[in-house]
């Protein structure tokens, strides 16, 4: 893996992309449905790409759009559906476009408002408390976003009633549907103004930000935060949580302060990853070199990507913790701390996490659950309660809530950030230096991530995998 010269400096005027024509081209370059890269491809979470490519553009969003709609009346979905956008440029015309279609197929729509963002998490928070006790009626959802990715890239997914990713036959018939309907033209597509859709009896305005945040003290002991007198540092990398941390504060009277309130779809505040690539991840060092270089002002920082479902926590006694490396430290704070979990809940992690956690988890007498990478294996677990913990190594996690009960059944960047904070509250070390005391008890992994881009051919290549406990 090359290192780029520009790894951990700020963006210079040349990285930054330029909105106006990424906008245009969602609006104006035309997908070919039979060119593989321009085609609707769902991945590991949903379908992602960028208008430039033309593997993101308005035609794609429409067809997965009517696509969910038809998807929802064969499987007798008919509650409302919540959605939510980042604040990736392309997230804005996606939404409208998303709306326009939802709209016209009478769907009750569940929105912020359209200059409001959503964190992925608070998404499936949404729902699944929407559907807590229901059985019919159901709620589902749809993220608009492409994680941490580059600014250029765009990204869209739908969570079903269970809250969380959609799994492989759903994703793939949408898929198939979608692509069916961009072969035809979009001449089944269903669509109204704009206007029209914002005005229609079925859009309704939802209280995201407040029903999360006043939930957030059921899964983590804000007490033990507020009376341990910590000093907390954020940043929200200009994402969808940028307005949720000071709300956060306030209500749980927090000595937290939020580092980075800019909002700006060039990331021109970024320092750029190991590629030259602007990109929201927190757990890249060179993503994070500035919040690193603050890690002696505060007893714990953190940062969450662009929708708020993966985190990056920065300690005082080693800096940018690897994500391995913290989850193993959630793991061993959790089951001992958690007297209310179920006894027989397991921990679940992906098959390129750490073996730490295999030790931990053994020692603690908890069941393993492995699964291939994707939160979505993890869904059903979280939903019924026999997973209180999972994770995995690219720094995203959910976990119960403090009686045991599911909290989200997607990633959720906001509770392990604040989950660091507890930790450091409650032990008097911060989660670096209880790190350094589990590799004395289990021993020192060694550990590298290396990332490569893939071709579209090889996005094909299919394997088969089986959970197992």
């Amino acid at each position: 893996m090359n290192i780029s010269p520009f790894a951990g400096k700020l963006a210079t005027p040349e990285m930054l992309v330029n909105i106006p024509a990424l906008i245009t081209a969602y609006y104006s370059d035309l997908p070919d449905p039979q060119v593989a890269a321009q085609r609707v491809a769902f991945g590991t979470s949903g379908h992602r790409g960028s208008s430039f490519s033309r593997s993101f553009n308005e035609r794609h969003i429409l067809a997965i759009t009517q696509s969910i709609c038809l998807y929802r009346k064969i499987a007798k979905i008919d509650g409302p559906l919540f959605i939510g956008m980042d604040t990736h440029a392309l997230s804005v015309p996606a939404l409208t476009s998303a709306l326009e279609v939802l709209a016209a197929n009478g769907v009750d729509i569940m929105i912020a408002g359209m200059d409001e963002y959503t964190p992925t998490p608070v998404i499936s928070h949404a729902i699944i408390t929407y559907n807590n006790g229901r059985k019919t009626g159901l709620a589902d959802g749809i993220v608009i976003t492409p994680s941490h990715n580059p600014p250029h890239d765009g990204g869209f997914k739908y969570n079903p009633p269970n809250g969380g990713p959609a799994g492989t036959s759903v994703t793939g018939w949408i898929e198939t549907k979608a692509n069916e309907l961009l072969e035809h033209g979009l001449s089944d597509v269903r669509r109204v103004s704009l206007e029209k859709a914002l005005h229609a009896s079925t859009t309704h305005k939802y209280d995201y930000l407040n029903s999360y945040i006043a939930d957030l003290a059921n899964v983590i002991n804000m007490d033990v935060i507020r009376n341990g007198k910590i000093r907390i540092g954020v940043d929200p990398l200009g994402g969808a949580g940028i307005h949720y941390w000071e709300p956060i504060a306030v209500r749980y009277k927090l000595d937290l302060i939020v580092l980075n309130k800019d909002v700006d779809p060039t990331f021109r505040f970024m320092t750029v990853d190991w590629d030259g690539q602007i990109r929201m991840d927190p757990s890249s060092p060179y993503a994070m070199e500035r919040l690193i270089g603050l890690k002696d002002k505060y007893d714990i920082s953190f940062a969450c990507d662009t929708d708020h479902d993966r985190h990056g926590i920065v300690t005082k006694s080693v800096g940018l913790l690897p994500p391995n490396h913290y989850l193993s430290v959630c793991i061993s704070y959790l089951f001992k701390h958690r007297p209310n979990w179920n006894k027989d809940a397991a921990v679940g992690k992906t098959v390129v996490s750490s073996g730490m956690i295999d030790r931990i988890t053994s020692k603690l007498g908890r069941k393993l659950y492995e699964v291939p990478v994707g939160f979505k294996w993890y869904v059903d677990g979280l939903l019924d309660g026999s997973l209180a913990f999972v994770g995995e190594e690219s720094a995203g996690a959910s976990f119960a809530r403090l009686n045991g009960s599911v909290w989200t059944t997607d990633k959720d960047g906001f509770i392990p950030s604040l989950l660091a904070a507890e930790i450091t509250a409650a032990m008097g070390k911060d989660p670096g230096e209880i790190y350094n005391d589990l590799t004395k008890e289990f021993g020192t992994p060694v550990y590298d991530r290396i990332e490569a881009p893939a071709t579209a051919q090889q996005k094909t290549v299919k394997c088969t995998f089986s959970a197992t406990s």
